[in-house]
């Protein structure tokens, strides 16, 4: 098949294949959010059940999410996630914002997150340890082995999300047999409306704990055969991690009573002592901050991705898109890791839970609304993957997004506009910057490398030219 070519569009060796991208997918969900937010959502909440409840309906948005995200990401496999998405079906000014949101957002600050929890964890492991200083080191030591080679990080990566599916499968085990799951049953949903303000910010956190089931579309330039490799990715990924979710989760609410996890962030750390006693609860400990070390790496492997891909576009960012011999994208990812370095230093874990949840909900319901947009406009457009449940799947996840959106502005202005004054930033920065990529083209790709795209598949040459050529008409405009 012609994707099976070494290269995409930009020039880059298709080097990640279909285990290391849901690996990706996996790792990138399965980090701070899950073993942090649960206690938050008993306080939100009150019920274990509608606990339960909030992260059902967590995988499915997620799921109908993956399912868009699929279409776009096989029929664009181009780098860059949201940034090449958004400006490809909307305007480039748009795009750049959403690679602004998707750095500084969808990136730096769940690493923040990640490596603080990471901390955490560690310490209850292993006492005396500061957080903040192993997580500042566990930022450090993910950031050179990603910027220094490509191929090894997917490896790595692909082999530690094997631990932490086993980890989850095991906790999830041992509290069926030690823990009371008569727990889960008392006050059952009587207590939480399904359209309460307080269900939808409790899907607030959900979503940051759900994020990452878009996280092979940031690699989508380097997957082998994009249009089978990055469905699959994806999908699969997405529904492993929900349904090891809701079984985590049901340990955790069985293991010890609402009243003792409400508020809690290490609320694994307390379950298991609860479940195993504390010795085996500080080897546990250990083995979840081994799970959140991973989640760190996975956010260094895919979003300087990213910002390449702006690099790319826009010469004053040039720096942005130089890759070592051994491929990795050195600058890149001294750029992430320094913004979440510098997040964990001055930020607060909620506050971060907050501004990550509803930012991320705005772009990706604008990604998402653009399956419906492209598959109007552009018709013929190759589509190797097409959404299943098409119109209903995209229509849910935008008519959730916005519900949550909504609520979270009225209940927690800060964060929102917090999130939304990052928006306004990255429109800003790209007026700054002329609103002009490469070739005098707004947003236009770089330039291939020796003059061609010999190497590249249809499908990637069909996102080039389309990304090129496409200038917004009043009836698309945003």
């Amino acid at each position: 098949m012609a994707e099976d070519s070494p290269a995409s569009a930009t020039g880059e060796p298709r080097r990640i294949g279909p285990a290391a991208a849901t690996a990706v997918v996996v790792a990138s969900m399965i980090g701070t959010g899950v073993f942090t937010t649960t206690g938050l959502l008993v306080q939100e909440l009150g019920s274990p059940a509608a606990v339960l409840a909030a992260w059902a309906v967590g995988g499915a948005l997620a799921l109908c999410g993956a399912l868009s995200y699929a279409e776009l990401g096989a029929a664009l496999p181009r780098n860059g996630g949201e940034y090449q998405l958004l400006g490809r079906i909307y305007h480039p000014a748009l795009g750049f914002a959403a690679g602004v949101v998707s750095i500084v957002v969808g990136f730096s600050a769940p690493l923040a997150a990640s490596a603080l929890a990471f901390g955490h964890y560690l310490a209850g492991a292993l006492p005396g340890i500061p957080p903040a200083a192993a997580g500042i080191a566990a930022v450090a030591a993910a950031a050179c082995l990603h910027a220094a080679n490509v191929r090894l990080g997917s490896r790595v990566q692909a082999a530690v999300a094997v631990l932490e599916v086993t980890l989850v499968v095991g906790f999830a085990g041992a509290a069926l047999v030690r823990g009371e799951p008569a727990r889960l049953l008392p006050g059952g949903l009587s207590g939480v409306s399904l359209v309460a303000p307080e269900l939808a910010v409790a899907l607030i956190y959900v979503a940051f704990a759900y994020s990452g089931w878009n996280a092979a579309v940031y690699l989508a330039g380097e997957v082998r055969e994009p249009s089978r490799s990055l469905p699959t990715a994806l999908l699969a990924g997405t529904a492993v991690v929900t349904a090891l979710y809701l079984g985590l989760n049901a340990a955790f609410l069985g293991a010890a009573p609402a009243a003792e996890l409400a508020g809690v962030v290490e609320v694994g750390q307390v379950a298991a002592v609860r479940l195993l006693g504390a010795g085996a609860g500080r080897a546990l400990s250990a083995l979840i901050a081994l799970v959140l070390l991973s989640s760190v790496s996975a956010m260094l492997m895919a979003g300087p991705r990213v910002c390449e891909a702006m690099g790319r576009d826009h010469p004053a960012l040039s720096v942005l898109a130089r890759r070592t011999r051994r491929g990795g994208p050195a600058a890149a990812v001294a750029l992430q890791a320094s913004l979440a370095l510098a997040m964990i230093a001055t930020s607060s874990f909620g506050a971060l839970l907050r501004y990550i949840g509803f930012t991320l909900s705005v772009v990706s319901g604008l990604a998402v609304l653009g399956v419906l947009v492209l598959r109007r406009r552009e018709p013929s457009l190759p589509r190797p993957y097409r959404a299943w449940g098409y119109p209903v799947t995209p229509l849910l996840f935008v008519a959730l997004s916005a519900w949550t959106a909504a609520h979270a502005v009225a209940r927690n202005p800060g964060s929102s506009w917090a999130g939304i004054a990052t928006l306004a930033v990255g429109l800003a920065l790209h007026r700054r910057l002329g609103g002009r990529g490469r070739g005098g083209r707004p947003g236009g790709p770089a330039p291939q490398r020796g003059g061609s795209e010999s190497g590249s598949s249809p499908a990637d040459q069909e996102a080039s030219t389309r990304s090129s050529s496409w200038k917004c008409s009043p009836s698309c405009s945003v």
